[in-house]
């Protein structure tokens, strides 16, 4: 589903140049859920910005579902964005003057799906977070842990292919974080694709497995396991091959002296003509 090719993100600074991502290599399958971890100024943020359609890579590509991002333009960029792609931020990114529901509708409308369909997404998302009771009040008359579960619920009402989740737990106390990563296991056990950026390494270990980020650096263990399933197959093969060579030598008939002879002669004149 998310393949990355040697994806390298440059910034000059000044004089400087800094490599936010350094020839990243990532493999992430259909249903998986993986965390991203790193500290902070590891690359993390870069990295889910090019996951999420948000920025491009100067080197390298990038293959969501199998096409490069290349080849979309910035009008299709911000489809996928609307449509594939549900974030779901730190600071959960919630207007304010709107009601619970009315955040979670909004996507809804900029898709141009009709009322109807609208309220029973909105309704499915409200009741997978444990909010609907609460649909009518604003963030304000929330707590953080319940603006973050509007915010995944936001998320979810697009039915998108992978959810982005960006320090979900970053500004919540460790119970409210636990019921939040509780959420993210349901969704994943209805077999969604989720990618959870944290520099938290307890939240990351409640993730399928993890990739780790440093200095731009990217060690994607999925990968490295493939390359040395590779590896070992091929040395398998190269035995293999070497057994069977053998074998051939062991089964072959002994020759007799005159046969030999024969053998020697036919040799010279071959190599006389």
């Amino acid at each position: 589903m998310i393949v990355f090719k040697d994806v390298s993100k440059i910034y000059h600074m000044g004089d400087e140049v800094v490599k936010a991502l350094d020839h990243a290599n990532i493999h992430i399958r259909q249903g998986e859920f993986v965390s991203i971890i790193g500290p902070s100024g590891s690359g993390k943020s870069t990295l889910m910005n090019i996951v999420g359609c948000l920025d491009t890579a100067d080197e390298g590509e990038y293959f969501l579902d199998g096409l490069s991002i290349k080849k979309y333009s910035e009008k299709s960029l911000a489809m996928i964005r609307n449509r594939k792609i549900g974030f779901i931020f730190q600071n959960f990114n919630l207007i304010m003057t709107m009601t619970a529901e009315e955040n979670v509708e909004l996507p809804l409308i900029y898709q141009g799906l009709p009322l109807s369909e609208r309220r029973e997404r909105v309704k499915e998302a409200l009741e997978l977070v444990d909010l609907y009771p609460r649909r009518k009040h604003t963030p304000n008359q929330m707590s953080g842990g319940q603006q973050q579960r509007v915010a995944i619920a936001r998320a979810v009402a697009s039915k998108p292919s992978l959810f982005l989740a960006d320090e979900p737990t970053g500004n919540l106390d460790q119970a409210t974080g636990k019921q939040i990563m509780d959420i993210f296991r349901k969704m994943h056990e209805q077999g969604n694709t989720i990618v959870l950026i944290t520099h938290d390494e307890h939240v990351a270990q409640q993730a399928d497995r993890s990739i780790k980020i440093m200095d731009g650096k990217v060690y994607d263990e999925s990968i490295e396991a493939e390359k040395a399933a590779l590896e070992e197959e091929a040395k398998e093969e190269s035995a293999a091959e070497v057994v069977n060579e053998e074998t051939k030598e062991e089964t072959k008939p002994e020759q007799k002296p005159e046969q030999v002879e024969e053998t020697r002669q036919s040799r010279k004149e071959e190599a006389s003509r």
